[in-house]
């Protein structure tokens, strides 16, 4: 299966190295400056499963990407979606199949106006990691999972042989049956986590040693409602793991938002707490902390242009 990985940045850099070293057919379609990095370093992941250093990756410019790709993994940044489309639009033929890896839902809707529907399947990474001012893919925890599946939840024999493509590639990777439910969960725990983190500019435990434990839960509690009502119920499991960790004391867990925030840089505040609003029943509530938390967020937006000139 010949697979595109759209970018090689710090998620799709980081699988789509694994694959590459595990033998797969793996293209990464990049921008000129990544190219120029990679020509000059190679490569390179540094991680506790293991390092991988490949000095000369298959790449492609979106100038030269004209043949379609069986298998194409999104990873960008959701203020890079649009471009990210435009750039591996050629490779996508009959029979490709997209498998994005954004949080939320809002990429799932841009994905199905620009293409047939049947191309895009569901997905969700837990991972960690960063680039190092050397463009090397470090990786911050120990956790590299991946997980995929038909959004209507069917066994498909596509299905069936991208799994046979990442498994036994040195990360976690699982075919579900339950991909979109997975994916509203991870969405409700980004978006209370992140919303939380910036609102406060704090760490979770450093929120709970203010005190604010309570306003932790609402959060969740207001973004977990909203999934109930697009029809995704958190699962009693996920529900109470998602409070203990929005509650640790002591707990160093800070969003990539906050990081992004702290250094000035550009957010998923649209994607990932203005679309979890949007579909929200009470979307008018000005007093709900999501409303507040995104508000905080799109004023720090509009700083950050203002500034900028």
């Amino acid at each position: 299966m010949r697979t595109l990985t759209v970018g090689a940045g710090a998620i799709g850099g980081y699988f789509g190295a694994r694959l590459l070293g595990s033998g797969r057919d793996v293209t990464f379609l990049v921008r000129p400056g990544r190219a120029e990095s990679l020509a000059r370093s190679g490569l390179i992941v540094r991680s506790r499963f293991g390092d991988i250093e490949i000095k000369d990756p298959p790449i492609r410019l979106a100038a030269n990407l004209s043949e379609a790709f069986d298998l194409i993994i999104l990873s960008c940044k959701a203020y890079d979606l649009d471009e990210a489309i435009a750039s591996f639009a050629p490779a996508v033929g009959p029979g490709t199949t997209i498998l994005p890896l954004l949080n939320g839902m809002q990429h799932l809707d841009a994905l199905d106006r620009h293409f047939d529907p049947s191309h895009t399947v569901g997905g969700l990474c837990v991972i960690s990691t960063t680039l190092d001012t050397e463009g090397r893919i470090i990786h911050l925890n120990d956790v590299h999972a991946l997980a995929f599946g038909e959004r209507d939840g069917t066994m498909t024999p596509r299905m069936e042989r991208i799994n046979a493509v990442m498994a036994n590639a040195n990360f976690d990777a699982r075919l579900s049956s339950e991909i979109m439910q997975e994916m509203w969960e991870k969405w409700v725990f980004i978006a209370s986590v992140a919303g939380i983190n910036c609102l406060m500019r704090a760490t979770i435990g450093d929120i709970v040693e203010a005190g604010g434990a309570a306003l932790s839960e609402r959060l969740l509690a207001e973004c977990s409602a909203i999934a109930a009502a697009n029809g995704f119920p958190l699962r009693p499991a996920t529900l109470e793991r998602n409070k203990k960790v929005l509650t640790s004391p002591g707990s160093a867990m800070m969003a990539s938002m906050l990081r992004d925030v702290e250094r000035g840089g550009r957010i998923e505040a649209d994607h990932i707490l203005g679309d979890l609003l949007s579909r929200s029943p009470s979307a008018k509530d000005a007093l709900s902390l999501l409303h507040i938390a995104y508000t905080h967020l799109k004023a720090y937006e509009a700083r950050r242009m203002r500034e900028a000139g």
